[in-house]
């Protein structure tokens, strides 16, 4: 085939290519067909007949024809239309139109060669586009790293099968490579690559990256240079994830490129805080000393030590000048410490929502624009003036309120918990507050709870919730050992129910829903002689016009004699309960305190049962239950910050007052001492959450909590709601009413006193160290360490909180919402549990639930 013409042009060029914009799997190869064949010869008859184009006068064509050769995965109108090469268009020549259509397709990285030539018939053109692809790659594979690392390469390069192969992905994928294995500490790793024909497919090939990671690099010494005031040491504890070698195994010592910058301002936020304003990093590098370890230096300049001289307050006009001063805490004469001050302004990075600054309490007031701007005046070698400006602005008012994304939970239901109401002056505190109720109701991603604040004029500001909806319903099907038996067991939480639309049409899909209720059904049984159900309802705002909960929980059990399917039972353990309790919000002394009240009665049946302290009859348990608390706590499943303090006491009726009965009679039956049970107790419980890096991921959580069971007779001790201490807080089945404390590192009630029922007194005291892996709606994974310390006790006079048994050890929580919480902690027991004289040693625990 020949193209006949009277002019003909030719523009050549080459290029590596880059990622493809249009691109379909190679089907089977085949063996170039005889059409394909004369393409090719006739591609280079066109260019050896080709003659450049002079420098004649311009003249304009008619595209008439772009014809595309050499193409096969490329859409050739997508081509044409990149290329800027369409039929129809006219284009003058000689210029440089085609020149520019050239280079946009060397741009597009798909082709190894551009060729385009045009013959020309009167004032029409047509044009031949002649484009060689760059091969395929079919696979990717790695050599020299095991499987785990080869599927997260995989990942994170985003390798797919049938894209285009050039030097720049070849290139580009080989330093991704190094950098992934230079975060993990090889940083000597070195890439090669080898490409393979592919044996099936023609223009395909298959790309194996060979990975040799070398020995993992770690900081063998960080020194540092120009520091007179304080030490290496001392500069070397600043940096909270830069550190080198040492003999703690639990810290890690490879260095991380963005934790290092990190540490650096950190260095600086220290010198700053003590007094030298003026210190900062000449220069640092970071320098092999061997193929396993490597040095970082830094050089600093400290500057001189700088004091507050005068303080004076500009633009105030909201708060005095002295409230203001006692507010920000600083007087004449402190050191200079740049990072206090700027936190008790809450300005700048120092800035925290939670705490309480001079900036939150303006905002609080309403004063959304509010801003506060430092000025330091250097006054000799080292004194300084501040001034600071306050810029007030006015008051905002809430104009709208939004709520979007929920699709389970009614409006009405969230609007209530939200305390930024339309027509209120805006207050940055009520909404902390708000975003910890949404977070503690479950329904919703609390990771993605922020509100969007939008100011509408100077005086207007519109605040939407857009919120993430998360599944909250749970459904377990457990196992546990306990008594010497495995004990099986079911329950279903719904924890969205809405009672007022049972009988609405359309609402079961697949419960009605909406209104925030609680409705938990659990059921335990081994099968034969033990069995217990329970059911619990609850209502977070009764009646629907105020935050007052209402709750009302039943419960049997019965443990008898019949251990096989075909027996039946003729003696027996059984035990009823009925509950009812209502709670308050409190808005004194501040929105955080609860209020809960809670009547019950409990009564135990025993016939012919050998293993209590009564053999025969009946024991009734009424009580009231009262717990006065607050609880500022960010969110349930992984909170960062906030405290959660409660104070309980539990009351019977102190009926050995006025029953007339002598309890110290020593020939009085159980039955009759123990018809009517009573007891006072007392529950104190605490624990903080604290976030110790800057994106609040690493968290330190402490917690101290203690219990004691009185009695109004000492002749009349009840043997029920007792303290079992030890194990993981978890337990097979009870029978009656026992507090079970969990204490890591020890057997289920190891603690307990020797030779007792059970304990009346115990404390507790933790400390852990919390760090998430996954944070995400559909599942969160956090793992920690923790020390622990507590014991049980026979008596208040033998209770003290110093004499404790002690633990340490780690774990891993893994809560999905479907099912809860579930972890699994090893723990390691210092000292010996009760009776015993050698160390408790080696312990592993299982965790269902949210424990305190």
């Amino acid at each position: 085939m020949k193209y006949p013409g009277k002019l003909f042009l030719i523009l050549t060029l080459s290029m590596l290519s880059g990622s493809p914009l249009f691109a379909q799997q190679p089907a089977a190869a085949d063996i170039p067909s005889a059409a394909e064949a004369a393409e090719e010869r006739t591609a280079e008859e066109f260019l050896q007949n080709a003659r450049p184009l002079g420098n004649g006068p311009q003249k304009l064509y008619h595209i008439r024809k772009v014809n595309i050769h050499g193409v096969k995965y490329l859409n050739h109108d997508i081509l044409r239309s990149s290329s800027g090469l369409i039929p129809g268009d006219s284009i003058y020549l000689p210029s440089s139109y085609i020149g520019n259509a050239i280079s946009r397709l060397w741009s597009q990285r798909f082709f190894s060669d551009v060729q385009v030539g045009a013959t020309i018939d009167g004032d029409s053109l047509d044009l031949e586009v002649f484009l060689q692809e760059r091969p395929r790659v079919n696979y990717w594979r790695f050599e020299g790293i095991p499987k785990s690392k080869q599927k997260d390469l995989m990942e994170k390069l985003k390798l797919k099968r049938g894209t285009e192969l050039s030097d720049y992905v070849i290139d580009k994928n080989r330093k991704l490579i190094r950098d992934y294995f230079s975060e993990k500490g090889f940083r000597n790793t070195e890439v090669d690559v080898r490409i393979d024909n592919d044996s099936m497919l023609k223009q395909a090939v298959n790309v194996t990256f060979l990975i040799d990671r070398k020995h993992k690099v770690k900081i063998g010494k960080i020194t540092f240079s120009g520091n007179e005031q304080f030490s290496d040491r001392r500069l070397r504890k600043t940096f909270k994830k830069t550190h080198q070698k040492s003999i703690n195994i639990f810290r890690g010592a490879k260095l991380n490129e963005n934790d290092y910058e990190d540490d650096k301002e950190l260095l600086i936020d220290f010198y700053n805080s003590k007094g030298y304003r003026n210190a900062n990093i000449l220069s640092d590098s970071v320098f092999p000393i061997n193929d396993r370890r490597l040095g970082i230096h830094i050089d600093l300049s400290e500057g001189d030590k700088y004091y507050i001289r005068n303080i004076s307050w500009v633009g105030n006009s909201i708060y005095e000048t002295s409230a203001l001063e006692e507010m920000f805490g600083v007087s004449k004469g402190d050191t200079y410490d740049k990072k206090s001050m700027y936190k008790r302004l809450g300005i700048g990075k120092e800035a925290n929502p939670d705490d309480a600054s001079i900036l939150s309490g303006y905002q609080n007031a309403g004063y959304l624009m509010s801003q506060i701007e430092p000025s330091e005046i250097v006054v000799g070698r080292d004194s300084i003036d501040l001034e600071l400006k306050i810029y007030e602005g006015k008051q905002f008012t809430i104009n709208n309120v939004g709520i979007s994304g929920n699709n389970r939970v009614d409006d009405e239901v969230i609007r209530r918990e939200i305390y930024t109401r339309p027509g209120e002056l805006y207050d940055r505190s009520m909404l902390m507050q708000t975003m910890r109720i949404l977070s503690s109701m479950g329904h919703f991603n609390a990771e993605a709870i922020l509100p969007d604040i939008k100011p509408v004029s100077n005086e207007l500001v519109n605040i939407n919730w857009a919120l993430e909806e998360s599944a909250s319903d749970q459904f377990n099907i457990a196992g546990g050992w306990g008594s010497g038996t495995f004990v099986g067991s079911v329950s279903i939480n719904l924890n969205n129910l809405s009672i007022r639309n049972f009988f609405k049409k359309g609402a079961w899909r697949p419960y009605p829903m909406g209104q925030n209720q609680r409705l938990s059904i659990s059921a335990q049984t081994n099968g034969t002689y033990y069995k217990a159900f329970a059911l619990s309802f609850t209502d977070p705002w009764l009646g629907g016009k105020k935050p007052n909960s209402f709750t009302v929980s039943a419960h049997f059990s019965e443990e008898n004699n019949a251990y096989y399917v075909w027996q039946k039972s003729s003696k027996y353990f059984r035990s009823y309960g009925l509950a009812a309790g209502l709670g308050k919000r409190l808005s004194w002394p501040d929105p955080y305190f609860t209020l809960y009240a809670e009547a019950s009665y409990e009564r135990y049946t025993l016939k012919d049962w050998d293993y209590f302290v009564m053999r025969n009859g009946s024991a009734n348990l009424l009580s009231l239950k009262l717990v006065f608390g607050r609880n500022s706590v960010d969110q349930p499943i992984y909170p960062r910050r906030g405290s959660d303090f409660s104070v309980s006491v539990q009351l019977t009726p102190p009926y050995s007052l006025w029953d007339g009965k002598d309890y110290s009679d020593q020939t009085m039956s159980d039955s009759e001492r123990f018809k009517w049970i009573e007891f006072h107790k007392w529950q104190l419980k605490a624990q903080w959450f604290a976030p110790l890096t800057r994106n609040a991921n690493l968290v330190l959580m402490a917690r101290a909590e203690m219990g004691y069971l009185g009695s109004y007779n000492r002749h009349k001790v009840s043997p029920f709601e007792r303290f079992e201490v030890g194990g993981d807080g978890m337990t097979g089945y009870n029978i009656y009413g026992i507090d079970v404390i969990s204490m890591r590192g020890y057997d289920d009630g190891a603690l307990d006193p020797v030779g007792e029922n059970y304990a009346v007194a115990y404390n507790k005291y933790t400390l852990e160290l919390r760090y998430p892996v996954i944070l995400k709606p559909s599942s969160q994974i956090y793992v920690l360490g923790f020390l622990e310390g507590g014991n049980g006790f026979a008596s208040w006079r033998q209770f003290s909180p110093f004499k404790i048994k002690r633990s340490a050890g780690f774990g891993v929580r893994l809560y999905l919402p479907i099912v809860g919480m579930l972890g699994i902690d090893w723990g390691y027991g210092f000292d010996p549990a009760a009776g015993h004289t050698k160390r408790n040693g080696s312990q592993f625990h299982f965790v269902m639930g949210q424990q305190f």
